[in-house]
C-alpha cells in the first residue's frame, strides 16, 4: 500500500504557503484514525475490489463472499457487545463500514445492511435474550438477514406503514399480514436471494389497538432448500441503476405467525395476556425513539458519500495537473488543465466542500458515538443526532453526486471510461440521495427541528416582550430591506474594492453571512406560520404546505453553516502555520462560493451591498489562483494509494504520453525535417514582398 501519509516532506510553493500532508492527512483521519487505516488496508485488497462487468447474479455472489472475508478478518462487529466478540466500539465501526465504498460501494452497502441494519435492530431494539439468541449468528453471517421497513406505497412515511403485526392470545403468536400489494416490503436488500431471516416493520395490534410500528424477527427462508418459508412470498428486484452486487427484493406476508417472544421488545412488550406495556408513554416519542436507534445508517452514508468524493477529486486533480490542453499561453507549448480558471472552478470550489463535509461528519461521528457508548445519550442529544445525521447526509450525498458528474466531465472522454471508476461510482452513488431518507424529507424534518426551537423562546413569554420583539424585528427589517446597511457598506467601500474583498474574507464576517440567513428564514417561516396551530388541520396543512420549499432551503441553509463551522473548527486545530495558511484559503472558498451561490437572497435582504457584491467573484478567483499549486497536496492527504483509487488516469500515465509528446516536438522542432507550418510560410510571404 502506497502511504502518502508517510511522507515527511513539505512541499514549498512561491508565496510562502506549504502544506504538511501528512499532518494534514493525520487531521482528516479524525479521532478513529487507527480504524480507517485498518480499514482502508482491507479495502485495499484485490478479493474486494468490484470487478466491472459482471452480470448482476456474479456480482451478487462475488460480494456475498466478500461478507465472509469481513467476518475472517474482523472488520465488521465493532459494535458488537464484548461478550459476543465484538468490542462497543460505535464510531469506530461506522468509521471502518465508510471506508469499505473505496472496494466496491454495494459491499460497503450490503455490509451495512447485515450489520448495520438488521445486526443493529437486534442489538439495540431486542433485549439481552433476543441479542444472545440472534447476534452470534448475524455476526458470522450464518444468519444473512434483511431489514425490512420500508413499503412500496409508503417510501419515507415510516409511520404509515400497512404492514400489520396482530398479537393471537389464544395460541401466543403474532400474525404477520400485508394486506395490499402496496403494503409489500420494497427494495429490500439480501431479500431477493441471501436472507434467511429478516425484522419485519409493523403495526402492532393487541386487543383490537394499534399501537403504532413496532420490530419483529421473522425467519424467511428454510436454511437447507434456500426456499421461502409458508405464507411468505418475494420478488427480485434484479438488475437496478447502480450497487447491482445486493439482491434487493419485495416482500409479502401471507397470515405468517411468529412466537410472541420475536418482538424486538426494548421499548414496548406485549405480555401473553395480550395487554401492552411501554416504559414510553408517548405513541410518537416511542416511534421516533425506536427509528432514532438505527440512525447509524444515515452517519454512515454521509461518511460513504464523502469518501467517494474524496476518490473522484483525487483522480480527476491528479488528471487535471498533468493533461495538456491547447497552445494560447506559448507557440510551442500546451496549457494544463488545471491552470485554466474555469477548470480551476470546477474543481476546487468542490474540494473545499470535500473538506467541510469531511470535518462536519467527523462530528457527526463523535456525537453518534457519545450518544451510542451512552456517555451523552440524554433525549436532547438523541434529538440533536437525528436531526444532525439528517442535515448532512442529504448534503453530503448531493454533493457526491455533483462530484462525481463534474469530474467525470473534467476528465473528458477518459472519465467515461469504466477503467476510471468515476461513472461506476456515480451509478452506485445515485440511491445513496433516497438510500435511509429521502433527502428532500430529511430537509423537512431538520426545518421541523429549527422551527421548534425557535417557537421555544416564545413559548411562554408575554405580551410586552413579545411587542419589543416585534419592534426589534421591524427595526432590523427597516435596516435591512430599507437600503440603509448597503448605504453604510458602500460608504465603507467605496473607492476601495480591496477593502470590501478582505471584509468578505474576514471569518465573523462570512459566519454572520451565513449565521444570519439561516435565522431570517426561519424567523420569516415562523412568523408566517404562528397561527398554524390554530386552524382545523385541513387549513393548517395548506398553510405548511404553502411554506415547504421555504422550510426546505431554511434547512440547507442551517446544513451549509454547520459545514463551514465545522471546518473553521477543524481549521483552528491546524498547528503547522503553512497548513494552515492554504486551509485557511480553502475554508475561504467554500464559505464565499455559498455565499456567491445564495447572493440573490443577500441583495434582495440588504445583507451585502452592491459594491461588495461586485468584488466577490474576483476574489473567489484570487483565492483559485492561490490554491492552484497546493491542489495536488490537498487531495494526496486524503491518504489514498492506487489500490483505493484504481483509475488508470490516477496512474501517472497521462504525464507520461505528455512528455513523451512534447520531447517528440522538441526534437522534431530541433531537426531539419520539421514541416513548416502553413501560416508560417504565408506570413514569411508576405515579409519578402
Amino acid at each position: 500500500m502506497t502511504d502518502v501519509l508517510s511522507r515527511s516532506t513539505k512541499h514549498n510553493h512561491d508565496d510562502g504557503a506549504r502544506v504538511d500532508v501528512a499532518a494534514l492527512g493525520q487531521a482528516l483521519l479524525g479521532k478513529w484514525a487507527e480504524v480507517r487505516l485498518q480499514a482502508r488496508e482491507l479495502a485495499g485488497r484485490p478479493e474486494l475490489h468490484k470487478v466491472e462487468g459482471l452480470s448482476h447474479t456474479e456480482h451478487r455472489e462475488r460480494v456475498f463472499r466478500q461478507l465472509g472475508l469481513l467476518v475472517e478478518n474482523n472488520g465488521v462487529h465493532r459494535a458488537f457487545p464484548v461478550r459476543l466478540g465484538g468490542t462497543s466500539d460505535h464510531g469506530g465501526n461506522v468509521a471502518g463500514f465508510e471506508e469499505l465504498v473505496l472496494a466496491d460501494p454495494s459491499l460497503q452497502v450490503k455490509a451495512g445492511v447485515q450489520w448495520g441494519l438488521f445486526g443493529s435492530a437486534v442489538l439495540h431494539l431486542g433485549t439481552q435474550e433476543h441479542q444472545d439468541k440472534w447476534l452470534p449468528g448475524i455476526m458470522s453471517m450464518e444468519i444473512p438477514g434483511c431489514f425490512a421497513m420500508t413499503e412500496i406505497g409508503h417510501g419515507s412515511d415510516v409511520a404509515s406503514i400497512a404492514t400489520t403485526a396482530t398479537y393471537d392470545a389464544v395460541t401466543q403468536e403474532f400474525v404477520i399480514n400485508t394486506p395490499f400489494r402496496a403494503a409489500w416490503k420494497e427494495f429490500i436488500g439480501n431479500a431477493a436471494v441471501d436472507g434467511l431471516a429478516a425484522v419485519v416493520f409493523a403495526q402492532l395490534i393487541t386487543r383490537g389497538v394499534n399501537h403504532g410500528v413496532h420490530a419483529f424477527y421473522v425467519d424467511l427462508r428454510d436454511p437447507e432448500t434456500k426456499e421461502f418459508l409458508p405464507g411468505i412470498g418475494g420478488l427480485d428486484d434484479n438488475i437496478k441503476g447502480g450497487l447491482n452486487g445486493i439482491d434487493n427484493g419485495r416482500l409479502h406476508f401471507s397470515n405468517v405467525r411468529i412466537p410472541r417472544t420475536n418482538l424486538l421488545n426494548r421499548y414496548g412488550d406485549v405480555a401473553g395476556d395480550g395487554s401492552y406495556s411501554s416504559s414510553i408513554t408517548s405513541p410518537g416519542r416511542r416511534f421516533f425513539t425506536m427509528l432514532g436507534t438505527l440512525v447509524q445508517g444515515r452517519v454512515s452514508l454521509d461518511g460513504a458519500a464523502v469518501g467517494a468524493s474524496k476518490v473522484a477529486l483525487k483522480i480527476a486533480i491528479q488528471y487535471a495537473t498533468e493533461r495538456r490542453q491547447f497552445n494560447a499561453a506559448s507557440d510551442t507549448e500546451e496549457v494544463v488543465l488545471l491552470d485554466y480558471q474555469r477548470h480551476q472552478r470546477r474543481l476546487l470550489p468542490r474540494l473545499a466542500t470535500t473538506y467541510a463535509a469531511a470535518f462536519a461528519h467527523e462530528e457527526l461521528l463523535q456525537k453518534f458515538d457519545g450518544v451510542f457508548s451512552g456517555t451523552h445519550d440524554t433525549d436532547e442529544d438523541r434529538q440533536d443526532l437525528e436531526t444532525l445525521a439528517a442535515a448532512l447526509k442529504s448534503l453530503s450525498t448531493w454533493h457526491a453526486l455533483d462530484t462525481l458528474q463534474e469530474c467525470r466531465e473534467a476528465c473528458g472522454g477518459a472519465g467515461f471510461m469504466v477503467e476510471n471508476r468515476l461513472t461506476s461510482l456515480r451509478a452506485d452513488l445515485d440511491v445513496y440521495a433516497t438510500f435511509e431518507g429521502d433527502n428532500t424529507v430529511l430537509l423537512q424534518l431538520v426545518a421541523k427541528r429549527l422551527l421548534a426551537d425557535y417557537s421555544k423562546d416564545f413559548r411562554n413569554l408575554d405580551f410586552g416582550v413579545l411587542a419589543r420583539f416585534v419592534v426589534g424585528q421591524a427595526a432590523d427589517l427597516t435596516w435591512n430591506k430599507s437600503g440603509l446597511r448597503q448605504v453604510a457598506q458602500f460608504v465603507a467601500d467605496s473607492g476601495s474594492a480591496q477593502k470590501s474583498a478582505k471584509a468578505l474574507r474576514d471569518e465573523n464576517t462570512q459566519h454572520e453571512l451565513l449565521a444570519g440567513r439561516v435565522q431570517s428564514m426561519v424567523s420569516d417561516i415562523g412568523a408566517a406560520l404562528k397561527d398554524a396551530g390554530k386552524l382545523p388541520k385541513d387549513k393548517a396543512a395548506e398553510l405548511f404546505n404553502s411554506s415547504q420549499n421555504a422550510l426546505i432551503e431554511a434547512a440547507r441553509a442551517h446544513a451549509e453553516l454547520l459545514q463551514w463551522e465545522a471546518f473553521t473548527e477543524a481549521l483552528h486545530r491546524i498547528g503547522d502555520p503553512g497548513t494552515r495558511k492554504v486551509l485557511a484559503r480553502l475554508r475561504d472558498l467554500f464559505g464565499l462560493t455559498l455565499i456567491e451561490k445564495h447572493l440573490d437572497w443577500y441583495l434582495m435582504n440588504g445583507r451585502i451591498s452592491m459594491q461588495r457584491a461586485r468584488t466577490l467573484a474576483p476574489y473567489i478567483n484570487r483565492i483559485l489562483t492561490k490554491l492552484r499549486p497546493h491542489a495536488l497536496d490537498l487531495v494526496d492527504a486524503f491518504g489514498y494509494g492506487p489500490e483505493h483509487l484504481r483509475a488508470t488516469i490516477a496512474t501517472g500515465i497521462e504525464r507520461e504520453r505528455q512528455d513523451e509528446a512534447r520531447d517528440y516536438y522538441r526534437k522534431l522542432r530541433a531537426s531539419k525535417d520539421a514541416p513548416m507550418d502553413e501560416k508560417v510560410m504565408v506570413q514569411k510571404a508576405k515579409a519578402r514582398r
